[in-house]
């Protein structure tokens, strides 16, 4: 029925997806959105919610509702910034710089087994061609 429907295949795969890298950062006490939001500040200390938010192609306000349970877990911090008054630069706080090889590696091994399941030019094609549609569409 759904064959050829984008929305229903995407939401189907992206149900998936959330299971397994839910799985990988259960040891963590993370979800993905809060582990991949951590992992984003650790690449770029500093960003501002805004630059998080469009990092993340998630809302502001989705992302300050993460980043308020990452700052509850002790795990970033936002710090007073003269860029701009309004909003604060987001840094990761020392608990949150040690788990940054622990996550990447969680993070590595879903994406390992999956391409080892499609093969790396599907799995690689697939990740270009999903980014290309979300561009077009945006």
């Amino acid at each position: 029925m759904f064959d050829y429907c984008l929305y229903f295949n995407t939401t189907a795969l992206a149900r998936v997806l959330e299971r397994e890298w839910a799985k990988a950062f259960k040891p963590f006490g993370l979800t993905p959105a809060q582990a991949f939001m951590l992992r984003a500040v650790l690449v770029n200390p500093g960003m501002l919610q805004s630059e998080v938010a469009a990092t993340l192609a998630i809302s502001r306000s989705t992302a300050t509702r993460t980043l308020d349970g990452l700052q509850q877990m002790g795990l970033l911090r936002r710090v007073a910034t003269e860029r701009d008054g309004r909003e604060s630069a987001i840094e990761p706080s020392a608990a949150g710089i040690a788990l940054r090889e622990q996550l990447d590696a969680a993070s590595g091994e879903v994406s390992k087994r999956l391409k080892k399941e499609l093969g790396q030019a599907n799995f690689d094609e697939t990740v270009s061609k999903v980014k290309k549609v979300r561009s077009v569409i945006s």
